[in-house]
Formats: C-alpha cells, structure tokens, sequence
C-alpha cells in the first residue's frame, strides 16, 4: 500500500540520466561549483534565463560554455562592448540589388544557447533591446515580428568588482532573469585540484571531448516533464508568503514581483525533477529562493551601508515564515 501512495506519477527516468550524463561531462573540467551547475540544469528546464556573477577567474564562461557544448543546439557567444549597437544583436536590414527590396539578415542572438560575455558592458540602448527577445521569445524589426526557436536560453556573465565601464542592468531587464547564480572562490581543495588537473591535462583544447547529451528536440519535451510536476496548494501559498512578505519588509526598498513568485514555483519543479522528484517539497522551494530573488528586490540604503546582503534579508524572511507541513 505504502509503495502505491509513494509510487512516481511522472516517469523521470530519462532526464535523470540526460542530468547525470551533464553534471559527469562537467565535472572532467570544473572542479566544485555544484550548486551552480544544479541551477544552470535547472534554469534550462524551467525556460529561464541565468545571470552569472562572479570575480575574473572562476570559470563562469567556461561552466557556461561547457553547459551549452553539452546540448546538441545553436550556440551563439556575443561579446558585450561600451560601442556595441542593438543591430549587432538583432541583425539588420540589408538592401538586395537582385530583389531590388531590403532583407532582414539574422544578428547573434537568433540561436538556442546564447552567452552573453559581460552583459554589464553595454550601454542602456543595447540593453533594451534584449527586452522582448528574453520576455517573449520574440523580436520585432520592421513592423516584422520574428520567433525565436525552441529552445532559446540567455545565460549572461557579469564581473561584481570592476566598475569602469560598466553599466548597471535596469531592473526591468533583470527580472526577466530567472536566476542570479553568484560564482564564490573555490575552497583550498579545490583550488588545489584545480592546478593538479590543469597541470596534468596534455591537450590544450579542454572542450574537445566534450560530446553533446541532449538535443534542442529532447530539452523541449523535458521542459514539458519538468511543467506537469505536482505543486500541492499549500506550498504555492508558502511561495505566495515568501514573495508577498519581502514587498513589506522593512530591510527593503523593493520586493519581489509575482513575476518572482512564478519563477520560484517553475525554479523548484526542476529543482525537484534534477532530485529524482516529481513533487515539490518546502526544501526546493527554499533552496531556489536566494537566486530567484536576490536581483530582483533591492536594499534600503541604511541596510547597504551596514553590509546586510540580499541573501541575508532572503534567509530572515524564510526563516519567518511557517514551513507547511
């Protein structure tokens, strides 16, 4: 009887493998980062786009880069610059003298997996015109509205400590986010088998074994899985609470949207399905909360001159809300 009432609803067999198969490609070359890697899995079977923070040197282009040689799908890399123009991401249009009429030539961002080096780089006119495009998988050129195909993930890297030249992200843009994954340094041990792996490694060419897991075609109807998980009633109350209270808490300037609380709920399913699960649990929902959150509420300014962090007034409001049961 027990087995019944325990027994799987949804068959997560196959993305089981296809996590475990990315998580062992990945772990030839990084080293630690768990966590980030869990996230960035979870943030392609959620649909959502993935910020990546983090000093120079602790691998953030490289995980992300290795995350998108292990999906078999269009990949495209744009460098972020102070002159970068929107038409150098969107594309332009093009006079033919043959047809004698102008022709949309596809910029960069038409692609599955698009890394964004530097996304802080480019100026307020460039930002905005990734707006649409993340939103809603669409950009429009020329009365002309183009689709974008399945899947389409933006997984952007941002440098926290060097600010000349930079540009802050609008808030509008960094809600289209759904996680914000901060890179820390690695621990001593890490760092040392870091340098071992590096100094026994006898090609320089790291990603050249690295062989496609999934397909685009694969990725979608995993997507498809991961949507028709079970959220039972009372833990899509608990995320409403988490969000609802961080838009009354004193320590803030700004809360979360309900924009963060769909992320939290889609976030934890992935979180869910990556664990073996095809239910959610209070613990996936408090593990996913800091990245969904932490960029899109902001502090008060008497709380960032006494050092409180985004993911300290997260922990307080988790802490303070009633787990349900």
């Amino acid at each position: 009887m027990e087995d019944e009432i325990f027994a799987q609803r949804t068959d997560l067999s196959g993305l089981s493998r296809a996590v475990e198969q990315i998580k062992a490609t990945l772990s030839t070359i990084i080293v630690g980062q768990h966590d980030s890697i869990d996230l960035l899995i979870a943030g392609i079977l959620a649909d959502g786009h993935v910020l990546i923070e983090g000093v120079p040197g602790v691998a953030k282009t490289l995980t992300a880069k290795l995350i998108a040689k292990s999906i078999d799908a269009k990949y495209s890399r744009i460098q972020f610059t102070p002159d970068l123009m929107p038409s150098d991401i969107l594309g332009t249009s093009v006079f033919n003298p043959k047809t004698t009429e102008f022709e949309f030539k596809h910029g960069p961002i038409f692609g599955n997996i698009i890394l964004i080096d530097e996304i802080n780089r480019a100026p307020a006119k460039t930002q905005s015109a990734l707006f649409e495009v993340m939103e809603e998988r669409q950009l429009t050129m020329d009365g002309t509205a183009y689709k974008m195909d399945e899947p389409f993930i933006v997984l952007a890297t941002q440098n926290p400590v060097e600010h000349e030249g930079t540009y802050r992200l609008p808030e509008a843009q960094l809600d289209r986010f759904l996680f914000k994954i901060e890179v820390k340094y690695p621990t001593l041990d890490e760092e040392i088998a870091v340098i071992t792996q590096q100094h026994n490694q006898k090609t320089a060419d790291q990603l050249g074994h690295v062989k496609p897991v999934l397909s685009a075609h694969e990725i979608v109807t995993l997507r498809q899985v991961v949507k028709n998980l079970h959220v039972e009633d009372k833990l899509v109350v608990y995320v409403a609470q988490i969000v609802h209270e961080s838009r009354s808490n004193k320590s803030l300037y700004l809360g979360g949207s309900p924009r963060a609380s769909l992320a939290i709920v889609n976030a934890a399913k992935a979180i869910a399905a990556i664990k073996g699960r095809d239910f959610v649990t209070p613990d996936d929902i408090a593990y996913v909360a800091a990245p969904v959150l932490r960029h899109r509420i902001m502090l008060t300014p008497d709380k960032e001159m006494e050092g409180v962090t985004p993911d300290d007034v997260i922990a307080q409001i988790i802490h303070k809300i009633e787990v349900p049961r």
